[in-house]
């Protein structure tokens, strides 16, 4: 029998600074990791960063910047 401290909760909000990872933003963006990466692509969503060769990250801030306006947001150069 599992107590309810036990159970794992979806996170309250997405802190402002930091990087994090698809987990951590999945329950945030409403579209498939597929849609995602098509957008990211197009400069329409930020554009991850790779921590290592297998581990990908995106800032915060601009994941925060995108919420502020989906539908204009256009990713800077990197």
């Amino acid at each position: 029998m599992r107590s309810e401290s036990a159970t794992v909760s979806q996170p309250i909000s997405l802190p402002l600074d930091g990087l994090s990872r698809w987990n951590d933003i999945k329950h945030f963006v409403p579209m498939s990791r597929e849609s995602l990466r098509q957008r990211e692509l197009s400069g329409r969503f930020p554009r991850r960063q790779y921590l290592t060769k297998r581990c990908a990250v995106w800032s915060n801030r601009e994941i925060h910047r995108w919420f502020a306006d989906p539908v204009n947001y256009r990713a800077g150069s990197v």
